[in-house]
């Protein structure tokens, strides 16, 4: 029996309430990770292997590599972009962990983040933690497998063989294995439900705001799937934007229209969130995930890209896609479904799952379609499971969570109490040091006046005895004047007659 240790926020046979989602960050922040993570988890579970989760947090102590070593067989570490500056200090602790193992390592689908254009500069700070983690990597297993081209040609660049590098995509895709839903035909109308992903760092590129009033104003059955941690706390806490007015053109206060109308769900399960998404007609936005949970629903779906990480999987894939940059606020939902064409994507999805298996293979893993069942008794255990459903916007009315946000809430201000107290008694100890500070100086001051005017008066003195010092000299010349005169000339004289 294979053991297998592989990076997830969770099982995605565990279930969780909302407020252990948000309080343990099971999500690691973003949604989309816990779906390339169970697609992996599910691909690798067969009858001869364990699949446990590691967590998305990575603690890379001596004793917890031994503990690593002993009791698993391999490492699988899925990743999406992680090729980016602000994922720099978990790249270099993971490959801190990494560089300790003996057993093999195999990593699913690393990406490098880049703007639309696939520059890379914004890289070159990391560069020596990308080679690093890298090699960690390669020296534990057969080949890096790579989200697409601009992530294999970015390795390459970096010293990394062309034979050691698999492009394999994202894992999120293989869900089903070598079959692909259909993408259900449908026609767009004032009555279809419309569903859109928003990215906050998208807003540089493009007025996604502005695509998501435009489209919400004229489709009644509009709603945002929201996927990162902070919208979940906003969902199950609130703010206080409704009381001093506060706005925003984002969906990230409660005055926003979507969140009033109660219009914005946060999916914490792959399974629940592609369920809910078959009752759409049609999903779009800069979510690469959002998206791909949508197709895998058999719900129309096209990406607006703003990046090289959402722009490099729909080269990849095949995935309808249009650039966000330039697109008019204006655009119609429906415009965007009927130029999409998922016929590419569809064809081409048997040749991509061979790849993705011909890496697992090449690293020594076996997988659910070639050698189980297809996930049929994965899907089975996922299917018995009571999953929470999206989170939507709290009302202020019981719903079953109040106990956690009375407890939160405590917990926080004990903390900060305790914040304080440490704070109040390091700035009394600093008083105490700078009073007595204060002291010492003004001591030294006093010091150093008295030695100033001693120094002044000392100036007098020495002044008073140059004057008498120069007095002295000329009465002596006044008084041996004369005679050494007179010295002279008769010594001149005496000279004079020799």
């Amino acid at each position: 029996m294979k053991r297998i240790l592989i990076r997830s926020g969770k099982s995605p046979l565990r279930v969780a309430s909302p407020t252990e989602f948000i309080h343990q960050d099971l999500i690691g922040t973003n949604t989309g990770n816990l779906l390339f993570s169970d697609s992996a988890h599910k691909m690798l579970t067969t009858p001869n292997t364990v699949v446990t989760s590691n967590g998305i947090r990575t603690n890379h102590s001596a004793e917890r590599a031994a503990e690593i070593n002993e009791q698993y067989d391999v490492f699988v570490v899925p990743l999406a972009n992680a090729f980016r500056p602000q994922f720099q200090a978990s790249l270099d602790r993971l490959s801190k962990l990494i560089e300790q193992l003996t057993i093999p390592v195999v990593v699913f689908g690393v990406g490098a983040q880049a703007t639309d254009d696939y520059a890379t500069d914004m890289l070159k700070p990391m560069e020596a933690s990308v080679k690093r983690f890298a090699r960690a990597v390669l020296d534990r297993s057969a080949s890096i497998g790579v989200r697409g081209e601009l992530t294999a040609s970015y390795l390459r660049d970096h010293g990394v063989p062309a034979d050691r590098i698999d492009i394999i995509g994202c894992p999120s895709m293989f869900l089903y294995g070598d079959t692909f839903p259909e993408i259900r035909a449908t026609e767009i109308t004032a009555d279809s439900r419309i569903s859109i992903n928003m990215s906050p760092n998208a807003r540089p590129v493009g007025d996604i705001a502005g695509l998501a009033a435009h489209a919400h104003a004229r489709y009644p059955n509009f709603t945002y799937y929201a996927q990162n941690t902070v919208d979940a706390e906003l969902l199950l806490w609130g703010d206080t934007s409704l009381e001093s007015g506060a706005q925003d053109p984002f969906p990230m206060l409660l005055t926003h229209t979507l969140l009033r109308e109660n219009k914005v769900r946060m999916p914490l399960d792959p399974k629940t969130w592609i369920d809910e998404l078959r009752g759409y007609d049609f999903a779009y936005g800069t979510r690469i995930h959002g998206n791909i949970a949508a197709l895998l629903a058999g719900t129309p779906a096209v990406v607006l890209t703003h990046d090289s990480r959402t722009l490099e999987l729909c080269r990849y894939f095949d995935i309808p896609h249009r650039p966000l940059s330039g697109l008019p606020a204006d655009t119609d939902p429906r415009d965007l479904y009927e130029a999409a064409d998922y016929s590419a994507m569809i064809k081409g999805h048997g040749e991509r799952f061979e790849r993705i298996t011909a890496f697992l293979t090449r690293n020594g893993l076996d997988n659910a379609y070639q050698h189980g069942d297809g996930g049929a008794a994965f899907e089975a255990e996922l299917a018995a499971l009571d999953l929470p459903a999206s989170m939507q916007v709290w009302d202020g009315t019981e719903d079953g969570q109040s106990r956690y946000r009375i407890s939160r809430l405590r917990e926080r201000i004990t903390v900060s109490e305790t914040k304080l107290a440490t704070v109040t008694r390091k700035n009394t100890e600093l008083r105490t040091k700078l009073t007595a500070a204060e002291k010492r100086a003004k001591e030294a001051a006093a010091r150093l006046d008295t030695a100033v005017k001693q120094l002044e008066a000392t100036r007098k003195q020495l002044a008073a005895m140059e004057r008498r010092l120069s007095g002295v000299e000329k009465r002596v010349l006044v008084r041996l004047g004369p005679a050494l005169r007179r010295r002279s000339r008769k010594l001149t004289g005496a000279d004079g007659k020799n």
